[in-house]
């Protein structure tokens, strides 16, 4: 998929954002200036690289200090793990992975990833291990291979996962799923990944997942049908959505009997902007498939089949609540 924006080589990019912290967040020297400008003026793809960060300065302003030079110190240390031979697989996009630090903040964690997706966007993946990963809206994801272990962390959003036989290497490696509460193996199988605030939810279609919360030594075992929370000091079993967990994968909310709240909140994920419920409206019961990739036409549906009004108060703003009288 084309995202409409060149790859800048993974050092580069790197480099560019390194920069960005020294000099927005640190009182920079003459001598770091002079050594910044001759960077920029030693090729032209420093200077791509330094306008495409630039143009997130808006977004980095609300990051803190202490989170971006915890980022400079982890992609430091990236650099000197790419120098020892560890190869990422073949993902496209901006790649600096640099850990956790600063997780709740979209603008890094696009540059951290290797692949992502914008709100509305899905994508789907071929690793060079057999595996597929879909991409859900608003994701970063990064991949890395190593002779012992096939790995995945997820900085955003959510994936759909469809593990490979690993044809390639001598004996199948292990594969995990890295999370900021915890981590996840795989065996064998198909499986959904969703990061929400403070934990994960953790949705089997195949095989098996084995949680491993960050900080309990405790394992617990998912199965086909079953839902977890992974948190980072447990897992546990999760209630139903309403609608299917995978369903997202197929460009569709399908469900029976959903809130309505629940099914605009799914909704909403796909646009920018705000859908608000009104609380008289919340709790009526809805069933059918929604198309995400056209999120008006199923609020229109919505407005032609419940007792719904829908207003669209600006384009990113747009209210349900309960139909006037005629």
């Amino acid at each position: 998929m084309k995202t409409g924006v060149d790859p800048l080589p993974q050092g580069v990019v790197d480099e560019a954002i390194a920069w960005a912290v020294k000099l927005d967040f640190s009182t920079p020297t003459p001598r770091a200036r002079a050594a910044f400008e001759r960077w920029l003026q030693a090729a032209p793809v420093h200077a791509s690289a330094w306008e495409r960060v630039q143009s997130l300065r808006g977004d980095f302003a609300a990051v803190p200090p202490t989170l971006a030079l915890g980022t400079l110190h982890a992609a430091e240390a990236q650099r000197q793990r790419r120098r020892q031979g560890l190869r990422l697989l073949g993902l496209a996009g901006m790649a600096v992975a640099a850990g956790w630090t600063v997780r709740e903040h979209a603008p890094w964690q696009r540059l951290l990833a290797d692949a992502s997706t914008g709100v509305g966007e899905q994508r789907t993946l071929r690793l060079d291990d057999g595996t597929t990963v879909v991409l859900n809206t608003d994701t970063a994801l990064s991949s890395a291979l190593s002779p012992e272990l096939r790995t995945l962390r997820l900085h955003r959003g959510e994936i759909l996962v469809t593990t490979g036989a690993d044809a390639g290497a001598p004996a199948r490696r292990p594969f995990w799923v890295q999370t900021p509460f915890g981590a996840l193996q795989a065996l064998g199988t198909r499986f959904v990944v969703r990061l929400e605030p403070g934990r994960a939810r953790i949705s089997v279609q195949e095989g098996a997942v084995q949680m491993h919360p960050a900080e309990d030594t405790a394992s617990r075992m998912a199965r086909p049908g079953d839902a977890w929370w992974l948190g980072a000091t447990g897992a546990q079993p999760a209630p139903p959505l309403g609608f299917d967990a995978d369903g997202w994968a197929d460009g569709v909310v399908a469900g029976q009997d959903m809130r309505l709240a629940d099914l605009l909140a799914e909704l909403a994920r796909y646009r920018h902007g705000r859908i608000v419920c009104d609380e008289r409206v919340a709790g009526l019961r809805v069933s059918g498939v929604y198309h995400v990739r056209d999120t008006d036409r199923a609020l229109q549906f919505l407005l032609q089949t419940q007792p719904v009004e829908v207003v669209y108060r600006t384009r990113l703003w747009v209210s349900v609540g309960p139909s006037t009288p005629a």
